[in-house]
């Protein structure tokens, strides 16, 4: 008999503008173990040598050269993580609270 497959949960940080969505996922995600010490620390570096080193858990969803430069999300970014239970999609997003609640309603 063959193993059920894990049920697929998609988690959406929605809040305003400048709130810490990214630095909270990127946390997480660190924390959970889906993103291991070496890419933080990597990310710790190169964040301080533009004086922004409070942003390496941002950083794990924002990746554009602007996004780090600006210190906002810009872009969609979505990452995939599994735990014994269940297998996860994080989205992080810059649309705001208004269009994004709207998306949702819609789907």
């Amino acid at each position: 008999m063959s193993k059920p497959e894990k049920p697929h949960l998609n988690v959406v940080i929605i809040g305003h503008v400048d709130h810490g969505k990214s630095t909270t996922m990127g946390h997480f995600l660190y924390l959970t173990g889906a993103i291991d010490e070496r890419t933080i620390r990597a990310y710790e570096e190169e964040a301080k040598k533009i004086g922004k080193e409070t942003f390496k858990f941002a950083w794990v969803l924002d990746n554009l050269k602007e996004e780090r430069e600006r210190g906002l999300t810009i872009d969609l970014r979505f990452l995939k993580f599994e735990t014994p239970r269940f297998f996860f999609t994080i989205e992080g997003s810059s649309i705001l609270f208004q269009q994004r609640r709207e998306n949702l309603k819609q789907a």
